[in-house]
């Protein structure tokens, strides 16, 4: 099959917007609780019976919130918000650790308003740019929406950005404001806002800085707000977010309102809707600044699925007492709770059941795929669902049933062993200038078909062009880079976008990708090598960090690796032998010569060539000194591999597999 078109599902009309679902909901449910805020514990006492943090005067502001949105429904269901503030609000408490208190959707929306409000009363005008630089939190999906009520279009910047890369997305967008995290962030944006002449406000986003800007627009009447809110149309632009800048300076895309009511609704309502059933909910970790968190956010306000806000450095913990059902994650994610689990097993002395449970769980998730599973293997999976299965749902939470994997792909095995597990992963695939996921498998009986991202979502065509590389047209793309028409007109094959990643369709509609088009590598000998897969593959490894396969013009194909620093340590301890360190960190020099981890490394690189011809194959890796970081420019935000600047600073290492 060379293309697939699946009709759209869920329509809307053109006076649509992303404001809509929040303040209707206001006014037809204001006492549901929408999300779930974090409450740290040794703070817990003094605010479990509270407002939400930002939302003290709760009560107040939910009658302004719903005053704001009275288009959407009858004087009786104003006064129902009215009293949101009021609504007995439910605390997840777990001893020792944060809690999360619940925001209702009256209050919800009361703070959209006053921070819109406040917009309208420093100047914004429709159409004007606000960027928020800032990790994922509460806050960053208020401001957002707020913008969004006063009809402004939010530019995320990653709170990990430098300056030069803050001054080029300030500068490229023409944004008019800015909301700041850290000190770090602000003194980022002082250091090029000489360069940027349309830049009016800088704004920190805690408490303090946000009750600030609610005063400011206690001036602004509800009616001025509505009239604002309801001037942005489907159509209209919410949002410019910028690539990632694998292979040089980030492009602005264009986002629409449409683009992210049409994504998520026919992604989630009309593709996994067994992510919304009730008492569903879902912990935020990924940057919101990345366009596949951003339309989970969207999704879980359209769709009324709680939503929380956590890290990846607090993911463990958050897990464990917010107890999502669904989860958005990258592979690494999944990788680490699979590798951490194992060699927890092997340091008790049960390696050996562990090993066999997890045999156990993908022939059963195979099984599943045939529609029976063996007496003897059902046997099998209830005695290790009693000793196994259950610790490692419970080390996510207990309650998570469903995630979603992107940004690379998952191994095959684990994605079967966690289903085995009790817990269904899916892959999906897309890209910034797709609104996230166009493509991905279902929750449904056989419609996962691990080791593909699935069929297309409703309202999207996929076509394989001759050269294999893949073609989207539908309801998710985008309208073009911002200020760059010529980009966009390289981009664009008339209604269908070229994303650049190769690919082949089966004849049931299922995707699977074979590779970036830019990264293919061409040996000396003529041959074409994807490294992608290659790549994915030796990430799964519990010693591997990052992987790079390098060769291009080369007489074979050869591998860069880093060490997995977190790993390592456990790795030692249960061959019993010491952590070699310098100082407090440890010593990767040593480390990279160890014969043990040497033999590791060589079985992984093994095991991933048993996937490719013998003209694909790895020959010769070797590991780097020090590891790839964003910080250092080696990775993405999004921690993609800047393949172009590590070949360039790792080039004598290349070299040195050659000579």
């Amino acid at each position: 099959m060379r293309e697939t078109d699946v009709p759209v599902r869920e329509r809307f009309p053109e006076t649509a917007n992303l404001t809509d679902a929040p303040f209707d909901r206001a006014l037809a449910d204001p006492g549901r609780i929408v999300a779930r805020r974090r409450v740290p514990a040794a703070a817990g006492g003094a605010t479990a019976g509270g407002a939400a943090a930002g939302g003290a005067a709760a009560g107040g502001a939910a009658a302004g919130g719903a005053r704001a949105a009275k288009d959407a429904g009858a004087a009786k269901g104003a006064g129902a918000a009215k009293g949101a503030g009021r609504v007995a609000r439910g605390v997840v408490r777990t001893a020792g650790a944060d809690e999360w208190s619940a925001v209702t959707a009256g209050e919800f929306a009361a703070e959209v308003a006053r921070l819109a409000k406040g917009l309208i009363a420093v100047g914004m005008e429709p159409g004007d740019r606000i960027a928020l630089m800032a990790r994922t939190r509460y806050e960053w999906t208020v401001l957002d929406y707020a913008i969004w009520a006063a009809g402004g279009v939010t530019v995320p910047v990653y709170e990990t950005s430098s300056p030069e890369q803050v001054a080029w997305i300030l500068g490229d967008s023409g944004a008019r404001g800015i909301f700041v995290e850290t000190a770090g962030n602000r003194a980022a944006v002082a250091a090029v806002r000489g360069d940027l002449p349309d830049l009016a406000h800088v704004s920190g986003l805690e408490p303090d800085d946000l009750e600030r800007l609610a005063a400011w627009g206690a001036a602004v009447s509800d009616e001025e707000l509505t009239e604002r809110r309801r001037s942005r149309r489907a159509s209209d632009l919410a949002t410019i977010v910028y690539t990632s800048g694998t292979t040089g300076r980030p492009r602005g895309c264009e986002l629409t309102h449409a683009n992210f009511l049409a994504t998520a609704r026919n992604v989630v309502l009309a593709g996994v809707p067994e992510i919304t059933a009730d008492g569903a909910s879902t912990l935020l970790f990924l940057p919101l600044a990345h366009v596949f968190a951003r339309l989970v956010q969207v999704a879980c306000v359209e769709c009324g699925m709680v939503l929380a806000h956590g890290t990846p450095a607090t993911l463990q913990g958050d897990l464990g007492t917010f107890q999502p059902t669904f989860l958005l994650a990258v592979p690494r994610v999944f990788e680490k709770v699979y590798n951490g689990a194992a060699q927890r097993a092997e340091a008790d002395g049960k390696g050996r059941i562990f090993a066999a449970a997890a045999d156990t769980a993908v022939a059963y998730s195979h099984a599943l795929d045939t529609g029976r599973v063996p007496l003897a293997l059902r046997a099998r999976h209830r005695v290790f669902d009693a000793l196994v299965y259950r610790k490692l749902r419970a080390a996510v939470g207990g309650r998570l049933r469903y995630a979603m994997s992107g940004g690379a792909a998952l191994n095959a095995r684990l994605g079967h062993f966690f289903r085995g597990v009790g817990v269904t992963i899916i892959e999906g695939y897309g890209l910034t200038e797709t609104t996230a996921p166009i493509v991905g498998n279902r929750f449904t009986p056989g419609g996962n078909r691990i080791g593909t991202v699935g069929r297309p979502f409703p309202g999207t065509g996929i076509r394989i062009a001759e050269d294999g590389e893949i073609l989207a047209r539908g309801v998710s793309v985008f309208g073009g880079y911002w200020r760059n028409p010529e980009a966009t007109e390289r981009a664009m094959d008339g209604a269908w976008f070229r994303t650049g990643d190769l690919g082949e369709l089966d004849d049931d509609g299922y995707l699977s990708i074979t590779g970036r088009k830019k990264d293919i590598l061409v040996t000396a000998g003529g041959k074409n090598v994807a490294p992608g897969p290659l790549e994915d593959l030796l990430r799964a490894h519990p010693l591997i960090d990052q992987a790079v396969v390098v060769g291009e013009g080369r007489k074979f194909v050869g591998a860069l690796l880093t060490l997995d620093e977190e790993a390592l340590p456990a790795w030692l301890a249960t061959r019993g032998r010491p952590v070699p360190r310098v100082g407090d960190a440890l010593d990767l020099a040593a480390l990279r010569d160890d014969p043990e981890v040497r033999a590791a490394l060589d079985a992984a690189v093994a095991d991933a060539n048993k996937t490719v011809s013998h003209a694909e194959a790895i020959k010769k890796h070797r590991v780097l000194d020090r590891p790839l970081t964003e910080a250092d420019g080696h990775l993405t935000p999004s921690l993609k591999v800047r393949r172009h600047i590590v070949t360039a600073e790792f080039a004598a290492d290349i070299d040195a597999l050659y000579s």
